[in-house]
């Protein structure tokens, strides 16, 4: 891809004048069809009794409070068997219902986990343990299939799905990790997921996800990996939080180029900003500072301008959606980050979500076309 149109925005981003600099783009900007909020955690926070209030300051189901602010699509993430109790087949179908109850988009996120799956680990479910890779594709390919026609068979059916998450060198670890540039049986894998989503419903898109928006190196040599295996997809995700992966002069590099390289619409599948440096409970912050990132305070205004920018960079650069990550999850007692330990841990993202501690929205936060 040429890089030229961008010199002129690296320059602004350098020279403070970004917002400004972000609206105008070297060809027609895209129109974000795809404006979504990961929602995974919220039926825990609401079964405990967690109340949330819209910008008016009056007592409002969450998700109309996020539909009023532009979302059009909810995320929620599946694990096999979570200690838990919580984003399991039967609360997702649950979710499901209430997501399709309000007009809003589906995307399931399976983690093929019974806990977190990222770029630093992928866990296999308990009851995958000592499989082999064989036998990991047949359970990848059942799995997917009965979690869409479960899902299907309520009439909620899945307008797209992950095939994992953050999987940057893989999932199902050992055995569908990439080691020494093997893609072949992380391939085997995903052509197992893909196939059992079509089986399931030819219309819903499949999505692979990784967090190489940091690199366009690193994003190539995945997808260019799984090319080259044969590996089919619809939709590619990347995940972009800006105190991990650079700024948004190469945020635009990175989306421009994958979606001419491959071929497909590209959606930013998770970011998020912080609204303050301060933590509500035990659980230390996984994102601290003031300014975490250079422009941007740790403030409700900093956060909503963050936001925007990333919005209008992906907007530009020719992606087809942006999704914030858990803009519901502040410090509800109960609702802990560890599956493991849900009563007895805090919430490292408690000030990364777009409703304060007392559960009102910021009013500043929209998602736009």
């Amino acid at each position: 891809m040429s890089r030229t149109p961008l010199a002129a925005l690296a320059c602004a981003v350098l020279l403070g004048t970004f917002a400004a600099v972000v609206p105008s783009a070297p060809a027609a900007a895209a129109t974000l069809t795809m404006r979504g909020a990961d929602v995974s955690s919220l039926r825990r926070s609401l079964d405990l009794g967690a109340r949330y209030y819209n910008a008016g300051g009056a007592a409002a189901d969450p998700l109309d409070v996020l539909k009023s602010a532009g979302v059009n699509y909810a995320r929620l993430r599946i694990w096999n068997n979570p200690a838990s109790g919580y984003n399991n087949l039967s609360k997702v179908l649950l979710d499901a219902k209430a997501v399709k109850a309000k007009g809003l988009a589906l995307m399931v996120d399976f983690h093929y986990s019974d806990t977190w799956a990222d770029p630093g680990k992928q866990y296999k479910p308990a009851a995958w343990a000592g499989h082999t890779i064989g036998t990991l594709q047949n359970d990848v390919y059942n799995y997917t299939y009965q979690v869409c026609t479960a899902l299907k068979a309520q009439g909620t059916t899945p307008d797209s799905v992950q095939i994992g998450n953050e999987i940057n060198v893989g999932m199902l670890w050992n055995e569908g990790k990439v080691v020494n540039n093997d893609f072949t049986n992380l391939s085997l894998l995903l052509k197992a997921g893909y196939n059992a989503t079509k089986a399931c419903n030819s219309g819903t898109k499949v999505i692979i996800h990784t967090a190489n928006s940091d690199s366009d190196a690193h994003a190539r040599w995945f997808y260019d990996g799984i090319t080259a295996k044969g590996v089919t997809w619809d939709i590619t995700g990347l995940s972009y939080y800006c105190m991990w992966h650079g700024d948004l002069a190469n945020l635009y590099y990175v989306i421009s180029d994958v979606k001419s390289r491959y071929g497909k619409p590209v959606v930013l599948a998770e970011t998020a900003y912080p609204f303050t440096a301060a933590n509500a409970d035990g659980e230390a912050n996984s994102v601290n500072g003031s300014v975490p990132c250079s422009g941007y305070p740790a403030t409700w205004a900093g956060q909503a301008t963050n936001f925007t920018h990333v919005q209008n960079t992906a907007r530009n650069a020719g992606a087809a959606g942006v999704f914030y990550w858990e803009p519901t999850w502040y410090a509800v007692p109960g609702n802990g980050w560890d599956p493991a330990n849900i009563n007895g841990t805090g919430n490292q993202w408690d000030n990364m979500a777009i409703f304060d501690w007392t559960g009102h929205v910021n009013p500043n936060v929209v998602w736009t076309p």
